[in-house]
C-alpha cells in the first residue's frame, strides 16, 4: 500500500517522511545529549536522582575502563542483564562509547536460555546483578565470556543509603542466593578504576555498524539476535519523535524538550523500553523515573507518588494490575498527558478503565523487535482509537498479503509486511532465517495479521501461528479475549485452539477470575451474546495464573504445550 494512501490523514504537525538525525551512531546521538541538558535530572531509580551530567561522567568512567582492563575491541558484544536500576544507562551508554554491541539479556533466563544466548552472540563480557549470580554461576564455564562484572541492587545510590538497601535485599528479603565466581569483578571498583585513568577515546562507529543484538523469537523457536543498527535506532527515534509533533487544539506541543517526567516500568532490556526511554527520551531531555519491579504493585506506587508525572508506559496486564491496587486512586493524574502502550494488545475494557480513572487516553502503537521496534503509533488525546495500531510512523511503508503473497483488499485482513529505515539488518548469523522474513526489496514479513480501512488506522487481528481454524473459518483469538476481559469479573484471560474431532479446532479459555463466584456458564453465557456461535469457546478452564513473558505478554505457545501434556 503506498505511502501515499495515508497523506491527509496523519494529525497536524505530523510528516509523512522525516530526515535521519545529524549523527553518525547513538553515541554521537547521546553525548549531544550529555552537553544540552548536564543540569537536568534523567534518571531516578530506588529514589535517588542522576542528571545527564552524572551519568556523562558515571557511563565514561565505564567506557574508560573498557578500554585500559579489557581486550574488548569495537564491534564486540556486552550482555547486560539488569532490572531497571541506575547501572543501566550508564552501562549500556559506557558500552557504546566504547563501540562495543549491546546484548539485552533477561534476568529472569534460566540457564539453557542464557547459555544459549552468550554463546549465540559470542558475548566477551557480562555485567549482571548478583541476585542472579547462581544463574550465571552454572553456564559461564561453556561461554566465550572473558569478563565478569557483578553488581549490587543499590551501587549507585550514595551511603549510608547504598548500605542500608543493599543489606535489605540480601539479608531480610533473602533476594541474594549464594553462587562462586571468583573471576567476577565488582561494579563499584570498575567504575573506580576507570575515574583514575584518563578519558576514554571515543570509538567512532557508522549508521551501518550493529549497536544492538536483541534476541527474539524465543517463544516460537530458537531464539534469534536481530542486528539492530545504529542507522535503524536513530531512525525509530527520529519516526517516534516526528509522530509526537502532533499539535493539542490551540497550538501547542504535547511534549516540551526537557520538562516532562516519564514513569519507566517496563523493562530496558525489552526493546520498547530501550528506545522509548533509554534512547528518545534523553534524546529530548526528559526525566525517566525507573520502575526496577513492576510486579510489585506496592513498591511501584510507592516509587511513583512523588512525582508529578506527564508520561506513563505500559502495557494492558501492567494497566489492569495497578488499577485494581487500592491504592492507585490516590496518585495524582493531574499532569499526565500522555499514556502509551506497547507489547501486546491492549483490551478495550482496560483502555476505558483507564481513561475514566486517570483522564488520559491510552495511546496504543505497535512494533517489533524487527523494526527496532516501533511501526505504528495513535495519535495523543482523543484522536487516538482505542483497539486499533494506529498509523504508520513516518517514512515506513506497510502492506497485506494473503498466502501467496498478493495484496489484498482494502479492509481484508493479510499478514503486515513492513519497509523503513528501523527493519533490521537480518538475524545475525542465520542468513536461512532471515530470508524467511525480510526479501530482496527490504519488506519484512511480521507474523501478524492486519488489516486497514478508509481511515487509516492499522488494526491487528492476531498472530498467525495463534489463529483457530473452526470448521473452515477464522477465529482470532484476540477477539475472544477482549470480549472475555470486559465481563466484570475477570482479571485476566487467553485463548487457545485445541484439537476437536467436530470442527478440527475448537478454542478453550482460560481464566483468571476476580470474583470467586463467577461460573463456566455464566462466561458462555457473556460469550453467546456477544460471540458468532463458532467462535464460543468450547470450554473454560478457571486458574491462579498464567504463563507470561517480563512484559506481561501471556504465552499461548506455553499453554498449548501444557493442554498438549496432558491429553498424553
Amino acid at each position: 500500500m503506498k505511502s501515499e494512501f495515508w497523506d491527509g490523514k496523519r494529525p497536524t504537525g505530523v510528516p509523512g517522511e522525516v530526515a535521519p538525525l545529524p549523527f553518525n551512531s547513538l553515541t554521537e546521538l547521546i553525548e549531544d545529549s550529555f552537553s544540552r541538558y548536564a543540569e537536568k535530572p534523567a534518571f531516578t531509580g530506588i529514589g535517588h536522582t542522576l542528571t545527564y551530567g552524572d551519568i556523562d561522567r558515571l557511563s565514561g568512567y565505564f567506557a574508560t575502563w573498557l578500554q585500559n582492563y579489557t581486550d574488548l575491541k569495537p564491534g564486540d558484544r556486552i550482555a547486560i542483564q539488569l532490572p531497571n536500576l541506575l547501572q543501566y544507562p550508564v552501562v549500556a551508554y559506557g558500552a557504546l562509547r566504547a563501540g562495543l554491541v549491546i546484548v539485552n539479556t533477561n534476568p529472569l533466563y534460566t540457564a539453557r536460555e542464557l547459555r544459549h544466548q552468550l554463546n549465540d552472540s559470542g558475548a566477551k563480557a557480562l555485567l549482571f546483578l548478583e541476585n542472579f549470580g547462581h544463574t550465571v554461576e552454572e553456564v559461564v564455564s561453556d561461554t566465550p565470556v572473558k569478563y565478569l562484572i557483578c553488581t549490587a541492587f543499590a551501587d549507585l545510590l550514595p551511603a549510608p543509603k547504598r548500605w542500608i538497601v543493599n543489606a535489605l535485599v540480601r539479608h531480610v528479603k533473602k533476594m541474594v542466593p549464594h553462587f562462586d565466581l571468583p573471576k567476577a569483578l565488582s561494579f563499584r571498583d570498575v567504575i573506580a578504576k576507570g575515574q583514575k585513568c584518563a578519558a576514554f577515546s571515543s570509538r567512532s562507529r557508522t549508521t551501518d555498524d550493529i549497536a544492538v543484538l536483541q534476541y527474539t523469537g524465543g517463544t516460537t523457536g530458537v531464539a534469534k539476535g536481530a542486528m539492530l543498527t545504529h542507522g535503524n535506532l536513530m531512525a525509530n527515534i527520529a519516526q517516534t519523535d516526528a509522530s509526537l509533533k502532533q499539535k493539542q487544539e490551540g497550538g501547542s506541543d504535547w511534549l516540551t524538550s526537557g520538562q516532562e517526567t516519564a514513569i519507566a516500568p517496563l523493562p530496558l532490556y525489552h526493546i520498547y523500553a530501550f528506545i522509548v526511554n533509554l534512547m528518545y527520551f534523553p534524546h529530548t531531555g526528559q526525566h525517566n523515573v525507573l520502575v526496577a519491579n513492576p510486579r510489585d504493585m506496592d513498591l511501584f506506587l510507592k516509587a511513583i507518588k512523588p512525582w508529578k508525572f506527564t508520561v506513563f508506559s505500559g502495557l494492558n496486564t501492567l494497566f489492569v494490575g495497578l488499577m485494581n491496587h487500592p491504592e492507585f486512586k490516590n496518585l495524582d493524574f493531574s499532569g499526565l498527558k500522555v499514556t502509551m502502550s506497547g507489547g501486546t494488545a491492549l483490551q478495550e475494557d482496560t483502555a476505558r478503565r483507564w481513561e475514566s480513572m486517570t483522564d488520559c487516553r491510552i495511546s496504543e502503537g505497535y512494533g517489533l523487535t524487527e523494526c527496532s521496534p516501533i511501526v505504528s503509533v495513535n495519535p495523543l488525546g482523543k484522536a487516538s482509537q482505542p483497539g486499533t495500531a494506529g498509523l504508520p510512523l513516518p517514512s515506513t511503508e506497510v502492506r497485506f498479503i494473503n498466502e501467496e503473497g498478493n495484496d489484498v483488499v482494502l479492509g481484508e485482513p493479510g499478514e503486515l509486511c513492513v519497509r523503513g529505515p528501523q527493519v533490521m539488518k537480518g538475524y545475525w548469523r542465520r542468513a536461512d532465517a532471515t530470508e524467511e522474513v525480510l526479501d530482496s526489496d527490504g519488506w519484512l514479513k511480521t507474523g501478524d495479521i492486519a488489516k486497514v480501512e478508509e481511515d487509516g488506522f492499522i488494526r491487528i487481528v492476531d498472530r498467525i501461528k495463534d489463529m483457530i481454524l473452526v470448521s473452515g473459518f477464522n477465529v482470532y483469538p484476540n477477539e475472544i479475549e477482549n470480549v472475555v476481559s470486559a465481563h466484570p469479573g475477570v482479571a485476566n484471560c487467553a485463548c487457545i485452539g485445541i484439537p476437536d474431532q467436530k470442527t478440527g479446532e475448537a478454542p478453550l479459555l482460560y481464566v483468571i477470575a476476580s470474583n470467586t463466584t463467577l461460573t463456566e456458564e455464566e462466561l458462555l453465557g457473556w460469550c453467546r451474546d456477544k460471540l458468532t456461535a463458532y467462535k464460543i469457546p468450547r470450554q473454560v478452564v478457571f486458574r491462579k495464573e498464567l504463563p507470561v513473558t517480563p512484559v506481561g505478554k501471556v504465552l499461548r505457545k506455553e499453554l498449548r504445550e501444557e493442554y498438549k501434556k496432558n491429553q498424553e
